[in-house]
């Protein structure tokens, strides 16, 4: 009897929960805690990211860390490599004194590297950024966003990945501008389970009064995968 074709099951959503937490008591009194959601598809031709995360801490009972972001992308692939979507990035950074900052891009993007253990990718667009900070009134502007990211499994078990987006003033160039990066570890230790650390640099050329133009974050933690 001739056997029945059986087709091959869609890969569904990848979703990964992370959590991190640092308490000391005695001479040093701190807290930090951080919470992270990610998801993502694949298909024959779309691909779709989204995530939102935040982070609280404080130093002898006074704040000294509170942020919170989120983000969507989606993109459309007109070949193996070539793609094109769009992308929305939303952060609040309560020790910046950044109330909101909402970026729009849409882009144009390449695999450079598309295989099945290594990825490498770079995209650009123009972008729109609506922000205001605290005790200042809400500012839009035109922007350019330019980024790249890559990710390398060193073993089944371990991988590594890396980001960096530079977004700029159209008009103003070197003076306005946002630079993000990230760079990150992850390996398991069950099938859902795994440790992770992330480092993460935000570099803001023009911040609230009193304010330092970057911020580095070092953040290690678990976390399951659904």
């Amino acid at each position: 009897q001739a056997q029945a074709v059986v087709a091959p099951k869609e890969p569904g959503w990848e979703t990964s929960a992370a959590a991190g937490l640092t308490l000391t008591r005695g001479n040093s009194d701190t807290l930090l805690t951080t919470l992270s959601l990610d998801t993502k598809r694949k298909w024959e031709r779309d691909e779709a990211f989204a995530g939102v995360g935040g982070g609280y801490g404080e130093n002898n009972d006074k704040k000294n860390t509170e942020f919170l972001k989120a983000y969507g992308q989606y993109n459309r692939l007109f070949n193996e490599r070539l793609y094109g979507g769009l992308r929305v990035d939303g952060n609040y950074d309560g020790i910046a004194n950044l109330d909101y900052r909402l970026t729009v891009s849409p882009l144009i993007g390449y695999y450079l590297i598309k295989e099945a253990k290594t990825s490498l990718s770079v995209e650009a667009g123009p972008s729109l950024v609506l922000e205001k900070y605290k005790g200042q009134s809400s500012d839009s502007y035109l922007g350019a966003r330019f980024g790249e990211k890559f990710e390398h499994k060193l073993s089944d078990t371990t991988r590594i990945w890396q980001s960096l987006e530079y977004v700029p003033k159209v008009d103003n160039w070197s003076e306005k501008y946002i630079l993000i990066a990230e760079v990150g570890i992850e390996t398991a230790i069950t099938k859902q389970w795994s440790l992770r650390v992330v480092a993460q640099d935000i570099r803001d050329s023009q911040p609230a009064g009193g304010n330092k133009k970057n911020d580095l974050r070092l953040i290690a933690g678990t976390a399951y995968k659904f």
